[in-house]
């Protein structure tokens, strides 16, 4: 398997637990689409930097090889795939009332 058809796969699969599995449906949102970017950027900086220093180095033969800022397309995929299935996790939690209290931050009596 390339790492452009994991990329591809894990796209999906992080689509068919938003959309499907979880019915969190994020990419539906626009707050999703308006804030991604911000975490796009961050992306093409850490990429750029491990790429472009050959820190990270890829297999001519198995990426497409279009790169942006040194990164293949194919780490970006999976970044959006990471990104999609966390927050799709973090919702359905959360709305199973998963960790809602106690509330981070808050004290304890014997303080």
């Amino acid at each position: 398997m390339t790492y452009t058809t994991a990329a591809l796969l894990g796209v999906l699969g992080a689509l068919v637990l938003d959309l499907l599995i979880l019915r969190t449906r994020l990419v539906t949102r626009v707050v999703f689409w308006a804030t991604y970017p911000i975490i796009f950027v961050f992306q093409l900086i850490s990429n750029g930097i491990l790429t472009g220093r050959d820190i990270v180095m890829y297999d001519p033969d198995a990426i497409i090889g279009t790169r942006l800022v040194h990164a293949p397309v194919e780490d970006l995929l999976f970044g959006f795939a990471l990104v999609l299935s966390t927050l799709s996790v973090w919702v359905a939690l959360g709305r199973r009332g998963i960790q809602r209290t106690p509330t981070a931050g808050s004290r304890r009596n014997d303080e």
